[in-house]
């Protein structure tokens, strides 16, 4: 599904919550379903512009109850025992000049798993992925390596701090090309 730009906030709106809802019923089916979510703050302003004057206007613009449903939608991702799992990847809007905008990205950050922040120098530069490997990361990954991968995998971290992000990033896709695959790479790390 998907909402195109020259559709009225209504529209935005209710197809959002349509793809959800279809989402919880494939998970509930058995069904492993992706959501690519583009953006968290673009949905959060067009259900901020539904509920226009409909409540008390916070800050920044944004209707007191506005933020009630897009984080319903974010927080419905899942992974459940007796059926499938619904992941959602949603990028959100920074460094726009709006107080709104900034306001919506401070309500999901750290409500996810996992955050990569793409920077612009790095991509600029044409350094692809354009990641700020510093600012970015996966919360709780002691669950997803093992010990011996988790202790390579700050070895790196720590060989890469002092650098600036484009610089640490271009040495990391160097050392990572060296290697047909990330279990080959940390075991060729000294340590």
């Amino acid at each position: 599904m998907a909402s195109s730009n020259d559709a009225d906030i209504k529209s935005h709106t209710r197809i959002s919550q349509l793809a959800i809802e279809r989402a919880k019923r494939l998970v509930e089916a058995g069904k492993h379903v992706f959501i690519l979510l583009d953006s968290i703050t673009r949905t959060a302003r067009a259900f901020n512009n539904a509920m226009s004057g409909g409540g008390r206007t916070m800050s920044g613009g944004i209707d007191a109850r506005a933020m009630e449903i897009p984080r319903k939608i974010f927080a419905a991702a899942r992974n459940t025992e007796e059926a499938g799992s619904l992941t959602i990847v949603a990028t959100a809007l920074i460094e726009t000049g709006s107080r709104m905008d900034e306001l919506i990205f401070q309500e999901f950050k750290g409500t996810g798993n996992m955050e990569m922040v793409l920077d612009r120098k790095i991509s600029d530069q044409r350094i692809y992925p354009a990641i700020d490997i510093f600012l970015s990361g996966t919360r709780r990954e002691e669950l997803l390596l093992q010990p011996w991968e988790l202790e390579k995998v700050n070895l790196i971290r720590r060989g890469l701090a002092g650098h600036k992000p484009e610089e640490a990033i271009q040495r990391l896709l160097m050392f990572v090309k060296k290697f047909p695959t990330n279990t080959e790479m940390l075991k060729g790390i000294p340590g």
